[in-house]
């Protein structure tokens, strides 16, 4: 066997096999139970100065 055919056999059945896994444990890692006040605190930073916005630090407020 020539080393394409043995790369070919290997990619189609173990490495397939693998990026599966990788792509259920990704899924399984963002729907942990876990996570969720971490994805609440990522979805309400838009929101987070509504009230207040934040103060810009290069605009200098004009000397009187």
């Amino acid at each position: 066997m020539d080393t394409y055919s043995v790369l070919r056999e290997f990619a189609d059945s173990w490495v397939l096999l693998l990026m599966v896994l990788f792509f259920l444990g990704v899924i399984v890692w963002a729907w942990r139970p876990g996570s969720r006040s971490l994805h609440a605190d990522a979805g309400d930073i838009p929101f987070r100065h509504d009230q207040k916005p934040v103060a810009d630090p290069a605009a200098k407020e004009p000397k009187q």
